[in-house]
């Protein structure tokens, strides 16, 4: 059993360390957890808080709260959280603690500890640089990019991307004058694709994803809403909203056939998570978006134009809420894919899990959710049997 609590077979650990070498944190200091809370977003710096309890009482009180002077709960500090979910470990994050405060309270009783920070893109955002990247494409930059943070236990899972243009020497190079963290985003945003940490497969050890989401593989298990005892979703909201919807064009001037090529992409290219995708229902009655082709040849202006097109097309359809994850059983993961049931037939199916935000109190585990999709109505008409955690 956790010293943080035993919460019906789930348990949470945490380790701290400096860079590559982390260990469980002090008895003292699970033993003085009063909440952890990270996000997880697609489009947000993920980041987490942890609270605890750090009154100067005792004899030792005089000198100041404890953790303060320890280096392990310091700015700087590498800070990874582990859920337990029977035998199998479940990383939720791995980051740095870049703030720390202390709160004193009203007696030498209840002054609170609070560590607050990012994932490892802390890491990568850290340094300018300008550097050339002769005979590279995206591929091969960021598998390299990767192995610059190894020594954070990062490993590389790069997807190609759809259009490849590798670039010839004596025709361009790239230049990269920003951060490894900013270069990677531009990258993913000229093919659609989203660059982020994912904690895992084993603690200490995270995955550099430069991909397209969901992330391939099996969907998890499924939420639950109301469905009586087998509920274990609550607060859920659901939005409609196809107004981001955007058909997108551009003439580029080939440089290597000097002809003026007209290029419209009318409507998602991506392979629909819906029987109703809204990207197609509404081809011709979006707005649309003439994007900039200086320098570009063919390849690349068509990557930027799917990538314009298709981004918007996969949340047209929102639903939130909250897991209560003692019934729930399992951690949901940011990034990839979940069926959802109990919503009736329009709204049931599966979803990319856009956001997640895990609260973990001693005695409740809960995680709000974001999910998103491209339109109605399930492309399977029922949910898939689940797997049952070992």
């Amino acid at each position: 059993m956790s010293a943080f609590g035993n919460i019906l077979g789930i348990r949470a650990t945490l380790l701290l360390g400096r860079e590559a070498v982390v260990l469980p944190a002090p008895h003292e200091a699970m033993e003085a957890i009063e909440e952890i809370e990270v996000r997880q977003a697609m489009k947000k710096d993920s980041g987490f808080k942890i609270t605890l309890l750090a009154g100067r009482e005792g004899p030792l009180g005089a000198f100041g709260p404890p953790f303060v002077n320890d280096p392990r709960f310091q700015r700087g500090a590498r800070v990874v959280v582990v859920v337990w979910n029977g035998v199998m470990p479940t990383p939720i994050f791995d980051g740095v603690v870049t703030k720390t405060q202390y709160i004193p309270g009203e007696g030498s009783n209840e002054g609170k500890y609070l560590m607050l920070g990012r994932d490892l893109t802390f890491v990568m955002d850290r340094e300018q640089k300008r550097a050339q990247h002769p005979a590279q494409d995206e591929t091969v930059i960021m598998n390299a990019m990767a192995l610059k943070y190894a020594t954070y236990g990062v490993i590389p899972v790069i997807m190609p991307p759809s259009v490849i243009d590798p670039p010839i020497p004596v025709d361009r190079t790239p230049q990269q004058t920003c951060t490894d963290l900013a270069y990677a985003k531009k990258m993913a945003k000229r093919h659609g694709y989203q660059v982020f940490i994912d904690p895992g497969p084993a603690p200490g050890i995270s995955q550099l994803y430069f991909g397209p989401v969901p992330r391939p593989g099996l969907p998890q298990k499924p939420i639950s809403v109301n469905l009586g005892p087998m509920s274990d979703a609550y607060d859920v909201t659901i939005n409609h909203d196809g107004e981001t919807l955007t058909a997108a064009r551009a003439k580029v001037h080939d440089r290597s056939t000097g002809q003026v090529v007209p290029l419209e992409i009318p409507t998602s290219t991506n392979t629909p998570m819906s029987a109703l995708s809204d990207a197609l229902t509404q081809i011709g009655n979006t707005k649309t978006k003439e994007i900039e082709t200086s320098g570009l040849n063919t390849a690349q202006v068509l990557a930027r134009l799917m990538a314009e097109v298709n981004e918007p097309a996969e949340r047209v359809l929102e639903v939130t809420g909250t897991i209560d994850n003692t019934r729930y059983n399992a951690v949901l993961k940011p990034y990839y894919a979940v069926p959802i049931r109990g919503l009736g037939m329009i709204y049931n199916g599966t979803y990319t899990v856009a956001e997640v935000r895990h609260v973990l109190k001693p005695g409740s585990y809960t995680q709000t959710f974001a999910l998103q999709r491209d339109g109605l109505y399930p492309i399977l008409p029922a949910v898939a049997p689940e797997v049952s955690p070992l």
